[in-house]
């Protein structure tokens, strides 16, 4: 699995004008899951993002979880993470797995944030959306489950 994670003070998903999920402060996580990804990814990625330290703590010092900053996670499914683009200009996305695998997968990423007491709202998995965030910092992650990166 890939997810971009971005430290946000607030974020929101739109489908057809409509917002579908939203939080304040927190992690605006977009996540991508591979032909090669299964359950024991879904366990790493959800606890990567409950426990990385990207939140200030009373120093000012990025050493608190979202768990510990009491934030939320809007999870936002994005096949194109797993776009290749080493060769020409159009992106390869035979790495990204799909459907039903990459929804599972997603949704269990999810259950499993929430699991670790996060608040998770969601897009619309497939949709196009609009996404609107303010990036607190900015601070934002790149996470590979197979550590590409």
């Amino acid at each position: 699995m890939r997810a971009v994670v971005q430290r946000v003070s607030r974020a929101a998903v739109r489908v057809e004008g409509r917002t579908v999920g939203e939080i304040d402060a927190g992690l605006l996580v977009f996540l991508s899951v591979g032909v090669d990804d299964g359950e024991n990814d879904a366990r790493s990625l959800a606890g990567k993002v409950t426990g990385l330290r990207i939140f200030g703590d009373e120093h000012g010092l990025m050493n608190r979880s979202v768990i510990d900053a009491h934030g939320g996670v809007l999870l936002v499914s994005q096949f194109t993470l797993h776009g290749d683009v080493r060769r020409g200009r159009r992106p390869s996305f035979v790495n990204a797995a799909k459907e039903p695998e990459s929804r599972r997968l997603y949704e269990l990423a999810g259950t499993l944030i929430a699991a670790a007491g996060v608040p998770v709202s969601y897009g619309v998995f497939g949709a196009t959306m609009e996404i609107e965030l303010v990036n607190a910092g900015p601070v934002t992650i790149l996470v590979d489950t197979k550590r590409a990166f």
